[in-house]
């Protein structure tokens, strides 16, 4: 096999590094916000105290320390350290890599693979890994930003544990930021007010934050200091962590649903603020925001669908940034109106009572006999047009014999629903009456 000398002899100590790298941990003890995991009472650093690793996935945003920590419990555990990324690996790669850790094996050494962005194998490239975890070749350690959940194999998931990890709270941040200021020997140039939107910039990325504070640096003139005008000209606002295709997209509108539904129109601003700051297309929302009229308001506020699509509308016809607007004010509308969820569980009963007893013919008394047959058969037998009734109301029971009468829809005490309520309870009676 050929080797490179250069790359043999290691980066040159003095060849410039990013800041990141200069101030990548030592020891698990280093690493900023994972103290769930790598504290005291961790859940990796119980692991290497029982001396049993086993496999591992990581799941967690960028910068939060996986590459960082994937390599100090190699060196813990006095394993081989060996690196590839899913973006840049094909199966005939992966086989190079089984076969030199098979061979580290022989020797008597083990080895902590680890593979970036796991998510981004397909399932059978996946399953290539399943034969050398089972027999100890390696120890994998996968890295992913994706839920785990949907991105990989059951298979694969069953033979590793997942340690998730969390985004850096300022506190996190602001430790980094003081180790930088530490290394470079220098405070950052910055008044209290830009350094902390310096760390809100950062998003609980650490490397973000890093990369960021290199650039203030980079950018200060003598004895300068930058307030957070003179910052947001310095550095470019970093884009926030939201994937459109992937978890980000789910949670937040997740969240915006569910604060809806739970009638706190100050929390589904936020989120929808988050969603429309991040990219998120308006009109994804908007569908969403009528779906919510429907499905968690329905009756009882009807006007809620009404403001919900006009809201649509709205923003179709003016765009960005006049339409926000509107979608803002169907959000407080759907937030604050009655809730209930009546209409939603009757038709789910109705599909499911649809699919379960199948093509149930219905009473021959509401069918129309258009032929001698059919009105030979009792079709349209015994029916009574409701208008030439009292009240407009004969009482009849439409329901298919094999079944019997169901009651599917039950009105909740609330806003416009209440009066729906009463109207059934009525028409209850009146059916009660006639049918003696």
């Amino acid at each position: 096999m050929r080797v490179d000398l250069f790359e043999a002899a290691g980066p040159d100590p003095k060849a410039p590094r990013p800041l990141a790298d200069r101030l990548r941990p030592q020891t698990l003890a280093d690493v900023a916000g994972q103290e769930h995991l790598t504290g005291p009472d961790g859940a990796l650093t119980r692991l290497l105290r029982s001396r049993s690793l086993g496999s591992l996935i990581f799941w967690g945003p960028p910068g939060t320390g996986k590459t960082t920590v994937a390599r100090l419990l190699a060196g813990e555990t006095d394993l081989a350290f060996d690196q590839i990324s899913a973006i840049f690996t094909g199966v005939a790669d992966l086989k190079k890599v089984f076969e030199q850790a098979r061979s580290r094996r022989m020797q008597g050494r083990g080895t902590l693979l680890f593979v970036d962005e796991i998510h981004r194998f397909n399932r059978s490239q996946q399953d290539a890994f399943l034969p050398v975890v089972e027999d100890g070749t390696v120890t994998l350690v996968g890295a992913t930003t994706e839920n785990p959940s949907f991105e990989l194999n059951a298979a694969l998931l069953s033979r590793a544990r997942v340690l998730t990890f969390r985004a850096l709270d300022d506190e996190a941040l602001e430790k980094l930021l003081a180790r930088a200021e530490a290394l470079e020997d220098k405070p950052l140039p910055l008044d209290g007010q830009a350094r902390l939107a310096l760390v809100r910039m950062a998003d609980g990325d650490g490397r973000a934050i890093l990369t960021l504070a290199e650039e203030v640096w980079r950018a200060a003139g003598e004895g300068e200091v930058f307030d957070t005008a003179g910052l947001s000209a310095v550095v470019q606002r970093r884009a926030p962590i939201y994937d459109k295709a992937q978890e980000g997209h789910y949670n937040l509108i997740s969240a915006l649903h569910k604060t809806v539904r739970g009638s706190d129109p100050d929390a589904a601003l936020y989120y929808l603020a988050r969603m429309l700051d991040a990219g998120e297309d308006p009109l994804f929302i908007a569908r969403r925001v009528v779906r919510m009229a429907v499905e968690d308001i329905g009756l009882a506020d009807p006007q809620a669908l009404v403001v919900a699509n006009a809201a649509k509308d709205a923003y179709d016809f003016l765009g960005t940034p006049e339409g926000e607007l509107a979608l803002a004010n169907a959000v407080i509308y759907v937030a604050t109106a009655p809730k209930s969820n009546a209409a939603y569980t009757a038709w789910k009963a109705a599909q499911a009572l649809a699919k379960e007893r199948g093509s149930v013919m219905p009473p021959k008394t509401i069918l129309n006999a258009p032929t001698k047959l059919m009105k030979s058969e009792g079709y349209g037998e015994g029916y009574r047009y409701d208008h030439d009734e009292p009240d407009a109301f004969s009482g009849q029971d439409y329901w298919p014999e094999a079944i019997g009468r169901q009651s599917l829809y039950r009105p909740v005490e609330r806003g416009f629903e209440r009066e729906i309520g009463k109207r059934m309870e009525w028409w209850a009676k009146l059916r009660r009456e006639r049918m003696r």
